[in-house]
């Protein structure tokens, strides 16, 4: 099978690795040093619990030419990156895309793409559950098991799910068929996005974060403000238990999140300003719609805002 993975960070070198090892025939879409990188060394992850190092040799490409046709493409983006990303694919021969990442605009997303005039798209939207940095010309990947992507399409069962579950037959690789795809990435962003914010404002010092309690608090209490704005505009709280524990439990909560970032392993997370705040400025328009009140949201909100 011919698949495309556009973007090869953290989240796409692993998708990459994955494809490879199932024996498709892959070409990666990156640019600037990181196309160099990938032509002179391959894929190069350290797997970090696993301690082992691969190295895939795939193709690279830096522009989709509205010709260059893919069984299907995968689109590793940050949330921040789609909008520039969406007109080259409504351009393009390929009929089947997966936008993999954080998403708040995936009806909007679906939309422009499935009234593209060249090839109207199938879209299936997703979440690789995997994490970690870059490193040079490495990528140092966080993973469970042999990683797995939340999958889901807006309208019922995606339409090419027979293509999508060929694609990983060969591999380990779980596919995680979700029907309420849509709801389910505005879930994950509410317990992301305040966490993430903090993190940030420490400059990814996890020890100072661990130290900042008032922070702590507010961000526990934000993840329960956004689960109820969720909740006041009728989208289901998912995964099942997630909102209640974190509304009903905040102390436990706070304490199983100071534990897990003062682990070696949380140095890795990674996350960028531009993506915080498209993310946060998205959840603003719902807050705006919601009779919920926000106090602590609002307030690192006020903070994220202040940064450059």
């Amino acid at each position: 099978m011919k698949i495309l993975v556009y973007g090869v960070g953290v989240q796409g070198s692993y998708l990459a690795h994955v494809l490879v090892q199932g024996g498709h025939d892959v070409t990666v879409l990156a640019r600037g040093k990181r196309a160099e990188e990938l032509e002179n060394e391959g894929v190069i992850i350290r797997h970090y619990f696993q301690r082992k190092t691969t190295v895939d040799s795939v193709r690279v490409i830096r522009t989709l030419e509205p010709e260059d046709v893919y069984d299907l493409i995968f689109v590793m983006m940050k949330y921040s990156d789609f909008e520039a990303v969406l007109p080259i694919l409504a351009d393009n021969d390929s009929r089947h895309i997966v936008l993999v990442g954080n998403n708040m605009d995936t009806y909007a997303m679906q939309d422009y793409l499935s009234k593209s005039k060249r090839s109207p798209k199938q879209v299936a939207f997703g979440f690789q559950t995997t994490a970690g940095t870059r490193a040079g010309g490495k990528v140092i990947c966080i993973r469970g098991g042999h990683g797995q992507m939340v999958i889901g399409g807006l309208d019922g069962t995606i339409p090419f799910r027979s293509l999508l579950e060929q694609a990983f037959m060969r591999t380990k690789y779980k596919l995680d068929f979700h029907e309420q795809i849509d709801a389910w990435l505005k879930n994950h962003m509410v317990l992301i996005v305040p966490m993430n914010m903090v993190i940030l404002f420490h400059g990814f010092q996890m020890k100072e974060v661990v130290r900042d309690d008032k922070r702590m608090r507010q961000m526990v209490a934000a993840m329960g403000e956004g689960f109820r704005v969720l909740d006041s505009l009728g989208y289901p709280l998912i995964p099942a238990g997630q909102a209640s524990w974190i509304t009903k439990h905040p102390q436990f909560i706070r304490w199983a999140l100071k534990l897990f970032l003062a682990l070696p392993v949380s140095r890795l997370i990674d996350g960028t300003v531009v993506e915080l705040k498209a993310l946060n400025n998205s959840f603003a328009g719902w807050r705006t719609l919601s009779d919920v009140s926000t106090p602590n949201w609002d307030a690192l909100e006020a903070e994220l805002l202040s940064l450059s």
